[in-house]
């Protein structure tokens, strides 16, 4: 089925269009997340003004892009790039690569850990799945990891849009199984996010090429090749446009189909720096000699795989990089450099491979390489020179095709398709989706009599989503199990291609149930299956159809027309309408008549026959969904336990981030102070020196507790320190801002008291009718206020300027406020309107009037009910045929 995205040409000018045209959606955000193995990013969508459009959500850190990375140290729970930060201190208390533990089993997620020397806990749990332990104990699924990650991810979208967003699409690597994609899906229910689809990544990229280009004069074949960390994958999608009526005119829409994708889950960028990790470590071992090995210390491995990255990435810009490791064992350094034909050497295997995925989707649908129109690179480590090299060879072309933002593009279209299906946000250019299945389905039965019970219900790159039904002759229970096309490929570390396992019951009993009555067809099973737009295989519902032929009587057809009328009521029933214990009953009333049916009163006669009637019943069946290896869900409590759990952290980091929060305000108020103190003008004036040396002990003091004891303290001591401080602080620099304001407060009042002189006095001349009491209400309040100023200031000349001021300016400032709100209030009152009195009237001409008041009224009333009536004397009556 089609899915269409809409947006003009050019992200903000489109979006800013429709904001005039849809003003009331302007507060609708939906967001989208590219979650990688190393790196996630995060779209926005939102049309809330003042606002780009869509944009790419920035973390703290003003960085597009966040590790994917979680930490657990000293009781707190880092996230993205606070993670980061502590990797080379804490490999083993930093959890990375948690996408690609979802759905897969122990032995599979034990070697990935291993060969990347991740130095973390990981243990197998119920399911045959993985659990990663923590320094505490705790053991927490891939799932949990996460849900954690995802949440991280939408409240930076949260932070971009300042609006709450709940409504995310999510891109998958194409290659992902049934196990990942419910697992990620359940991982997203624990992080309470609305997932509106999976999209998988070569679609979202497809979207973001597609969508401001025009197809209706030329289609096209483009393939979009991605190499990420971990994996690498070529996709074939096809470019067209067809015609349909909008509002009565023929317009031109693009649409694009996914035809083939071919992968290869062993080889990404990664693969790449564990090479170059291999050679430092090798040279490292080499300088310090004695068989020493620093592949068995995870800090100093940590490390060098951070600088590694580094080294990879100024490989791909410059001929030689170095690299420099602080203290990478027992405080000794390593200093090192490589060039980039070394490198390339190190990789020599690695090229060829990179070309697999891209040579099988060619070869596989039959084009030659001069009918790919383009070969879009997207990925971070399409950027490496031997790569694009090889790439070139194989094209026999000079240029590759990079007119997409290789880390963004693929986040920036999942974005366009979340704004499409979101009901909240409506864009107006067309691109229709057609997205295909990564991989062919097959359906076996199992309990079920025949040669043949296994069978292709979903071919691979059938079009999503859709609904599939298949039916058989059956009258017992039986089992029904989905598994991968049969020589098809598999997701990585899957070694079974069964996937799903189900019992269905209730059709033994139905069977027996019906078997006495007069069936007219064997019993059938239905079974419904989807496959959903995240590409979600599922068996949603089954049912039994029973057909029963019965004698009924019926009324015989008669001479008179009114007996030929009698019209027999369908007796057939639909799914769930009706139970067949009320239809059995209601097949028994029918049968218990005679031949003759008689009316109460033995008047009147109607003969009946007996005729075969068919009735159709449809039974619910039960499902159960068995579990089925690594690859099951999360139970119910074991959901419920990781939801509470991630709600405690989720609290615990919150408090968190207000305790940092007050412990910054309380080291940026020492600061200010001290050097409020060094630096202020005539603060000896207002203060003594016991004063000031107090409040410079007190400052140092908490500035030493800040660096000690205050390390761990509670967001409750922070908050009291800061209070000490400005008890000793707020005086002294109250006076001291007195000092200046207080004169201009004064200054300002005296100006203010003389203007309103002016306007008392404009107010006599212009304004006769505002009441004289109210005028002489401002005037006692303005003498009042001109008596309690020169009081007060009378009084502060006797005041020392040590002590506290007789008054401040903002006491000045209220009572000016104050009189200048009754003075408006006064000055608003509107001149009265004259009054016009009416000639008196005799008695005798308003009797004669009346009447004559009578029939206006009512020719008034007739000539509002009569559209022809004119107002205009000069006007001509219409024609007749006018008033139609």
């Amino acid at each position: 089925m089609m899915a269409t995205v809409w947006l003009k040409s050019g992200f903000i000018i489109s979006f800013f269009i429709l904001i005039s045209f849809f003003p009331f959606e302007s507060e609708s955000a939906v967001s989208s997340i590219d979650l990688g193995s190393e790196w996630m990013k995060v779209a926005v969508v939102n049309l809330k003004p003042g606002h780009i459009p869509i944009s790419i959500a920035i973390n703290e850190m003003s960085k597009r892009k966040s590790p994917a990375l979680v930490a657990f140290t000293n009781g707190d729970r880092l996230i993205g790039e606070e993670a980061s930060g502590i990797i080379a201190r804490y490999p083993d208390k930093v959890y990375s690569q948690v996408r690609d533990m979802i759905g897969k089993p122990y032995s599979y997620v034990k070697n990935l850990v291993d060969s990347l020397y991740l130095p973390f806990d990981v243990v197998e749990d119920s399911r045959g799945s993985v659990g990663i332990k923590t320094d505490d104990g705790t053991v927490y699924s891939p799932e949990e990891f996460v849900a954690m990650i995802l949440s991280y991810g939408m409240s930076l979208s949260e932070l971009q849009t300042k609006l709450k967003v709940k409504d995310v699409v999510i891109s998958v690597p194409p290659f992902f199984g049934q196990a990942e994609r419910r697992g990620l899906l359940q991982a997203a229910q624990l992080a309470n996010i609305n997932v509106l689809a999976l999209i998988n990544e070569h679609s979202g990229a497809a979207l973001q090429y597609g969508i401001d280009k025009d197809f209706s004069n030329q289609s096209r074949h483009v393939v979009f090749y991605d190499m990420g960390s971990s994996t690498t994958y070529a996709t074939l999608v096809y470019f067209s446009a067809y015609n349909t009526k909008e509002f009565g005119k023929t317009v031109s829409v693009n649409q694009f189909q996914v035809k083939d994708v071919s992968w290869n889950t062993d080889l990404g960028g990664r693969n790449m720096e564990m090479r170059l990790v291999e050679y430092f470590a090798d040279e490292f071992n080499n300088q310090v000699g004695g068989g020493f090995d620093v592949r068995k210390f995870p800090k100093g491995m940590a490390k060098l795989k951070k600088q590694v990255k580094r080294t990879k990435e100024i490989l791909s810009a410059n001929t030689m990089a170095p690299i420099s490791v602080e203290s990478l064992h027992d405080d000794r350094d390593f200093r090192s450099s490589i060039t980039r034909e070394k490198f390339e050497e190190l990789c020599g295997d690695l090229w060829e491979q990179s070309l697999t995925p891209l040579k099988e989707v060619i070869k596989n649908s039959g084009l030659k390489i001069d009918d790919v129109y383009a070969v879009e690179l997207i990925g971070g480590n399409t950027r490496v020179p031997k790569l694009q090299a090889k790439l070139q060879e194989y094209l026999g072309r000079n240029d590759l095709d990079k007119h997409l933002d290789a880390d963004e593009a693929i986040v920036l279209g999942a974005a366009l398709h979340a704004a499409n299906l979101s009901d909240g946000i409506k864009l107006n250019r067309k691109l229709g989706m057609i997205e295909g299945s990564s991989y062919g389905f097959t359906m076996e039965l199992h309990g079920i009599e025949g040669d043949s019970t296994k069978e292709l219900l979903v071919q691979r790159m059938k079009k999503l989503p859709i609904k599939l039904f298949r039916s058989i002759n059956h009258n017992k229970d039986f089992e029904v199990s989905l598994s991968y096309e049969s020589g098809g490929a598999l997701p990585p570390g899957v070694s079974s291609d069964k996937f799903a396992h189900y019992t269905v019951s209730g059709l033994a009993d139905a069977s027996e149930k019906y078997s006495s009555r007069n069936l007219s067809a064997p019993i059938k099973a239905n079974l419904h299956f989807s496959l959903s737009r995240s590409g979600i295989l599922s068996l949603d519902r089954a049912d039994a159809t029973v057909e029963i032929s019965e004698w009924v009587d019926v009324p015989k057809k008669n001479l008179t027309v009114e007996n030929s009328t009698t019209v027999i009521p369908n007796t057939s029933t639909n799914a769930g309408s009706t139970s067949s214990a009320e239809d059995s009953k209601t097949v028994g009333n029918l049968d218990s008549g005679s031949n003759e049916t008689s009316s109460s009163n033995g008047e009147e006669k109607i003969e009946t026959e007996k005729k075969l009637k068919k009735r159709t019943f449809r039974v619910p069946l039960k499902i159960i969904e068995k579990p089925l290896g690594p690859g099951m869900l999360l139970s119910d409590e074991s959901l419920s336990q990781a939801k509470s759990r991630l709600d405690a952290l989720d609290k615990k980091d919150a408090e968190r981030r207000r305790t940092a929060e007050l412990k910054n305000n309380l080291e940026s108020f020492v600061y200010t102070a001290r050097e409020k103190l060094d630096s202020a003008e005539d603060i000896e004036k207002i203060s003594t020196k016991e004063e000031r040396q107090s409040l410079i002990e007190k400052l140092e003091e908490v500035q030493e507790w800040l660096y000690t004891d205050g390390e761990d303290a509670s967001a409750a001591e922070f908050t009291e320190r800061l209070g000490l401080l400005k008890a000793k602080y707020d005086p002294i620099f109250f006076r001291l801002s007195e000092l200046t304001e207080r004169p201009t407060a004064s200054e300002h009042a005296r100006i203010y008291l003389t203007e309103l002189q002016q306007i008392v006095s404009d107010w006599e001349k212009n304004k006769s009718w505002l009441p004289k009491e109210k005028i002489d209400e401002v005037q006692s309040e303005a003498e009042k206020f001109k008596k309690w100023l020169a009081d007060k200031e009378t009084e502060q000349k006797k005041t020392s300027l040590f002590n506290t001021p007789a008054f401040s300016s903002e006491d000045v400032y209220d009572k000016v406020f104050s009189l200048r709100d009754k003075v408006a209030t006064l000055n608003k009152i509107p001149k009265p309107k004259p009054k016009v009195e009416k000639p008196p009237k005799n008695e005798t001409d308003s009797k004669n009037e009346k009447p004559k008041t009578e029939n206006s009224s009512s020719e008034e009333n007739s000539s509002k009910d009569e559209p022809t009536a004119s107002s205009n004397d000069d006007e001509q009556p219409r024609d007749p045929h006018d008033e139609l």
